[in-house]
């Protein structure tokens, strides 16, 4: 009988011993996240907004999380092909999307079926206004030159955008409805390469941001004539806005990041402090203001509650546009 309960209390101790060194094994690879390299995908092609955030916010983390944070570019769709991409990986934290405007535009396009369901929230860094840029022997100077020129030339002045019913493609639309003009609106894969397009002058105009156009005009090979902002941007305090000349049209694309719906909280947790680090770091900030991108964070929880409000608020702007499906 003894020797019966010496054996069940040796067992016992035995499996006391395995459970706790299990939870000290599950512990340590919990907190061991990331054990290696994060991959930041991007909706839009290289060298746009999306891509630079994504890349300067990236390198930040990198060096705050000590594992390499590489960025994958996945253009199409207004940002769809990559959302729905990252949508579809394992939500295990090595996925990191990019969440652009788009986010709460493409499913009222009729572009993809993805909405603000597709993620979890890690937080949001930057707002990005719309800018009017073109060549800089363009024969207009001012918005009302060039509303004045799309008035008398109906559908020649060609703008470029980052896809159809992607945020740059509404901000035309938009100036479009509102100055009573008509333009041609011509699609590319991120705003990137529709810059490129308008400096080898097979475009008249983008609307695009700041940021994506600052190197075109540094080359002195373009000029930007207005802003869809509530104020004038930082990085072109001469540049005024279109609400100053006349013409009461805001338009701002955002970013932030997300992951895979089911990706376990403390990864979450691990992700979002790193970047709200990054975020508000000098580095960023520095980055942001000199490029024409407006840093401005939100956490998590407020960033998923803006982009809720979002959705509604381009739904009732593509329909009043025409461009909801």
């Amino acid at each position: 009988m003894k020797r019966s309960v010496l054996i069940a209390v040796l067992l016992m101790a035995s499996a006391a011993m395995i459970f706790a060194a299990g939870g000290r094994q599950a512990a340590g690879k919990s907190s061991t996240f990331p054990a290696k390299e994060i991959t930041i995908v991007v909706g839009a092609a290289a060298g746009g907004s999306s891509d630079m955030t994504s890349r300067t916010i990236g390198r930040l983390v990198e060096t705050d999380l000590g594992k390499p944070v590489i960025v994958n570019n996945k253009p199409g769709g207004s940002c769809s092909v990559g959302m729905q991409y990252a949508a579809a990986q394992a939500p295990d934290g090595y996925t990191v999307m990019y969440l652009p405007v788009e986010l709460a535009m493409v499913r009222t396009a009729g572009i993809a079926n993805i909405g603000v369901e597709a993620f979890e929230y890690i937080g949001r860094v930057a707002m990005m206004p719309a800018a009017l840029t073109v060549a800089i022997d363009a024969p207009y100077n001012n918005i009302k030159e060039f509303i004045d020129y799309a008035k008398a030339n109906p559908g020649k002045v060609r703008v470029g955008n980052s896809g159809v019913g992607s945020i740059w493609h509404v901000a035309a639309a938009y100036l479009e409805q509102k100055c009573g003009v008509t333009l041609n609106h011509i699609p590319f894969e991120g705003a990137a390469p529709a810059v490129t397009a308008l400096m080898g002058k097979h475009i008249e105009a983008v609307t695009v941001n700041a940021s994506e156009v600052k190197a075109g005009i540094d080359a002195g090979k373009l000029k930007m004539i207005g802003v869809m902002s509530e104020v004038r941007d930082p990085a072109f305090p001469n540049v005024p806005t279109l609400k100053e000349s006349g013409y009461d049209i805001m338009v701002n694309a955002w970013g932030g990041f997300g992951v895979p719906v089911g990706t376990p909280e403390n990864v979450k947790k691990v992700l979002a402090d790193s970047i709200a680090k990054a975020a508000n770091s000098d580095t960023w900030k520095t980055f942001a203001k000199d490029h024409g991108i407006l840093p401005l964070y939100q956490n998590p929880a407020d960033f998923k509650t803006f982009v809720n409000d979002q959705t509604a608020f381009f739904k009732n702007v593509l329909t009043t546009l025409g461009l909801a499906k």
